[in-house]
């Protein structure tokens, strides 16, 4: 299989070097040239697969012969091995809804599902080539806890995650900045996260910086991010006691886990629709309503993963609702560049609308949402995964005819203030959690400022 940007079909690209690439040299992200159709015959074949022979027979059709078949075997058996649970993730319904728990990895959070892949895949190629590389990566929390676990300690590595000063959960930060490992680099930046994604792609664009430092990414523009996302797609499909079309709310930001539901169902999963569910920055849900895409000014909420005004990732809808046409996408991308918004057609907007649904949730709804739950079913939702549940339930009335799930993408001990505030208990915490709070953090506190960033790591990358 072959790959190209969103902003040039013309060149074309292998899986191994899509991956250490992560972001395309014109800006774009990296699409496969033809997404692979299944029947749903040869789908519910793969009924009885684990999740991790079904990661494997997915992972298979994107990576090419980058892997031998053993390689790539060994490489999934052992990133999940790191799991809490041998299935990798699991499904309890409530009212009526299928909550999928994709936070059973290492640091509780959904991110860890692909994540712990990437890291198992960069150690396997390196050690091949001996070369070492730089992984930059921008956090609004769970990105960069799951990197820094899947990526600490290896040889040929180092890691560089950004995050937004004071804007994610205590928690959240020390998953991160608890780790010692000399291979790791915790910064924190003087901004939000979007400031700390444009440092990124700004660093990404830099030719002769990013070739002196061997840099790559595993944020979501990573294409193996996505094809380790599309696994649970197909896993829940599968589990139900009876194949029924799907209909599937995804908490979601940056749009990574969102396009993963898309990419299931140009392979054939029968997905009806895909919500996208987001807090009061809803950039997404104005953009679907509107075809208007105009980012504002970040609002700080108790959902801070979703505190984005850029999502990184639709830049590869936008590619299929403009019927890969690459030109099109770089002058809306210029667009956004130099006009900080962009307008699709009435065409492309109905394109849009075809797949997806949006809905933004207040603050007082998701923290009502965490409280009812609690008080009639005894279950204890995470605030994203609250916005994704009352979103389905705002958007679809629930009948027999499909099935119909939400994504938990983190675990509620994430963000307790959020909790007690609904339920005023907090989450339980599971004990390795409560260790990290004991130990030395480790991190700097930088300036958004693109050339001390530079500074800071080229000193520490050499």
């Amino acid at each position: 299989m072959q790959y190209y940007s969103t902003r040039n079909k013309k060149d074309k690209f292998t899986f191994e070097q899509v991956f250490l690439n992560a972001l395309a040299a014109d800006g774009g992200l990296y699409i496969p040239e033809s997404i692979p159709v299944w029947s749903q015959e040869t789908i519910e074949n793969m009924k009885d697969l684990s999740f991790q022979e079904l990661s494997f027979e997915i992972f298979k059709v994107f990576t090419g012969s980058t892997f031998e078949n053993e390689e790539l075997a060994s490489i999934i058996n052992h990133s999940y091995s790191t799991f809490k649970i041998q299935e990798v993730v699991k499904s309890k319904v409530v009212d009526g809804i299928s909550c999928v728990e994709l936070f059973h990895g290492p640091t509780l959070a959904f991110k860890d599902v692909a994540m712990q892949v990437l890291g198992n895949m960069y150690q396997n190629l390196l050690s091949k080539s001996k070369n070492k590389m730089n992984l930059v990566t921008a956090t609004s929390g769970d990105t960069g806890a799951a990197a820094i676990d899947a990526l600490k300690s290896k040889p040929y590595l180092n890691i560089f995650v950004l995050h937004p000063e004071h804007k994610v959960s205590e928690t959240q930060r020390r998953l991160m900045t608890s780790v010692a490992d000399s291979n790791v680099f915790n910064i924190a930046i003087q901004g939000t996260f979007d400031d700390c994604q444009y440092l990124v792609k700004e660093m990404f664009n830099d030719t002769e910086f990013r070739n002196k430092i061997q840099m790559s990414g595993v944020n979501s523009i990573n294409w193996a991010r996505i094809v380790a996302q599309i696994v649970y797609y197909f896993y829940i499909y599968l589990k139900q006691s009876v194949f029924k079309r799907m209909i599937v709310s995804v908490p979601t930001g940056n749009f990574g886990d969102v396009y993963a539901g898309y990419v299931a169902k140009k392979m054939g999963l029968p997905i009806e629709k895909l919500i996208i569910a987001s807090n009061h920055n809803n950039l997404l849900e104005n953009c679907i309503a509107t075809g208007l895409y105009k980012p504002s000014t970040v609002k700080p909420s108790i959902s801070p993963s979703m505190d984005i005004q850029v999502a990184s990732n639709f830049e590869r809808i936008v590619f299929d609702i403009c019927e890969h046409n690459d030109l099109r996408v770089k002058q809306l991308m210029q667009d956004l560049k130099e006009k900080k918004q962009f307008q699709l057609s009435d065409i492309e907007l109905s394109n849009l609308q075809k797949y997806f649904l949006a809905c933004s949730v207040s603050e007082e709804e998701t923290k009502n949402t965490i409280a009812e739950l609690h008080r009639s079913f005894n279950v204890i939702l995470d605030p994203h995964s609250a916005i994704g549940f009352y979103a389905l339930k705002k958007l679809v009335s629930l009948d027999n005819n499909y099935s119909y799930f939400c994504l938990e993408t983190a675990h509620p001990c994430k963000f307790p203030d959020a909790i007690h505030d609904a339920i005023q208990m907090d989450p339980p915490v599971p004990n390795f959690v409560k260790e990290i709070f004991a130990k030395k953090e480790k991190f700097v506190v930088l300036k958004n400022d693109l050339d001390s960033l530079k500074k800071y790591i080229i000193l520490k990358a050499s």
